[in-house]
């Protein structure tokens, strides 16, 4: 990309910051907008950006090439309408990702859910194996504290988003799915319009390339002539001979590779099952399972996907960005066979009033499994408040004990909890900006096991 100096308007968001990062390692100067302070505009200053937290023409710089922006940037955005009627060049983050990687080898990790996982996985596999690759990561890795790592090789690992479309930006050589659910109606319509959007993307897959499928995902609703590979918990080419899984860790074999032994110290069902697409991806890169086993037990994961907080005898407390219905499910579920003899209390903060429309019942049953809710109000990101929609469209088709409340009163009920309960999971589960609560909520666990003792 031959750009000297670039805008981004919501340089804050995962995607666009790991772009971002990217150009700041080319020597480019990098500007951007965003609503509010976070930990990753603050490691962009850090690296060299400027950036502004107001919608105001007057924070533009002069002299700009190039500016990327994001769809969630609201339409009546000051800085958006200006740059519309510049003459600057306009590139949505997907394009930016598309020409970015257009001329390189491309792993795309694709899903309603797991993506940020499975691609994080790839990423830490290939260059821990001999494969110094690239990433674009929606995520945190929590091996290289960065959502944008920069490699020496023509490989690079991107997150294929979905939403709006943005993937079928993209030129894979190998292409990850892992789920095909219902979401984003306010995008698709229906989940007709999901699956050919997703087979649109698989068309785009090259000429020799590979798909790699959860077995989950229907293989007549998504099909290639290219080499396809199917991989699955207990079906599929890819599939486990065996699984032990402990409090700690999680070890097992697969029928790919023959009795190598892989442990992941990454907890949760789900995450085995994101394993295994991760080492089928090794192996068509002729990584062996030996190189792939030992590279695996090294991975810690991503910063709010099942993050362990804190643990203190019986008080043990996780964070997680899950918001979809499947991925609420697959935590809960975890959490039970981990810890089957605890109380779960998890905190849900809904993500957007769209999503809690269109999936009430769904959330519902998923957020039954627990044994308490605290429901927080919806955040609605790029949206507008929807009439007769709130969290209480969710909590009234529940079965379990459910209360809605603010996050004041959320820490308050979780310090009561923490002090009553002997044995107890506490989960905080969200999208938007549930993750403010995670350092009280660390301070409430830390205080009182110092109380106990």
């Amino acid at each position: 990309m031959d750009y000297k100096k670039v805008f981004f308007l919501g340089i804050g968001g995962i995607g666009m910051s790991a772009i971002a990062r990217f150009m700041l390692t080319r020597g480019m100067k990098v500007y951007g907008y965003d609503k509010t302070p976070t930990s990753i505009t603050e490691s962009l200053f850090d690296e060299g950006a400027h950036i502004v937290f107001d919608d105001s023409v007057d924070h533009i710089p002069q002299g700009l090439d190039l500016v990327i922006y994001t769809p969630a940037i609201p339409k009546d955005s000051l800085m958006l309408n200006h740059f519309m009627n510049s003459g600057i060049e306009m590139i949505k983050r997907s394009q930016a990702l598309g020409i970015i990687t257009k001329d390189m080898y491309t792993i795309a990790v694709a899903g309603s859910h797991g993506k940020t996982t499975v691609s994080s996985m790839i990423t830490y596999l290939l260059k821990q194996s001999g494969i110094d690759c690239s990433a674009f990561l929606g995520g945190i890795s929590v091996n290289y504290q960065t959502n944008f790592i920069l490699g020496k090789s023509e490989v690079v690992v991107v997150e294929a988003d979905e939403y709006d479309r943005s993937f079928l930006q993209l030129n894979p050589d190998v292409i990850v799915i892992t789920s095909v659910d219902t979401d984003h109606l306010d995008i698709y319509g229906t989940k007709d319009k999901i699956f050919e959007a997703f087979q649109e993307f698989v068309d785009k897959l090259k000429p020799g390339g590979t798909l790699i499928r959860n077995i989950s995902v229907d293989e007549s609703r998504i099909s290639t002539k290219e080499t396809v590979i199917s991989y699955g918990v207990s079906s599929g080419d890819m599939k486990l001979k065996s699984l032990t899984v402990s409090p700690k860790n999680s070890s097992f074999t697969t029928t790919m590779t023959a009795d190598q032994e892989f442990v992941l110290n990454y907890n949760g069902r789900h995450n085995v099952e994101n394993a295994l697409a991760a080492i089928t991806v090794g192996l068509i890169n002729d990584r062996s399972s030996e190189s792939l086993s030992k590279a695996l037990a090294g991975f810690r994961g991503i910063k709010r996907r099942f993050e362990m907080i804190a643990a203190h005898q019986g008080v043990v407390y996780i964070d997680d960005y899950a918001h979809h219905p499947t991925e609420i499910q697959a935590l809960i579920g975890s959490v039970r066979e981990i810890e089957p003899s605890k109380k779960i209390f998890c905190v849900f903060q809904p993500h957007l009033f769209t999503r809690t429309r269109d999936l009430a019942n769904e959330f519902a049953d998923a957020l039954s499994m627990a044994d308490e809710v605290v429901l927080l109000d919806i955040y609605p990101a790029r949206e507008l408040p929807i009439e007769g929609v709130s969290s209480n469209t969710i909590a009234q088709k529940m079965t379990n004990k459910v209360t809605i409340c603010s996050k004041e009163e959320a820490l308050e009920k979780i310090g009561l909890e923490v002090r009553d309960q002997a044995q107890v999971v506490i989960l905080t589960v969200g999208a938007g900006n549930i993750d403010t609560m995670v350092s009280p909520i660390a301070e409430i666990v830390k205080l009182n096991e110092s109380q106990k003792r």
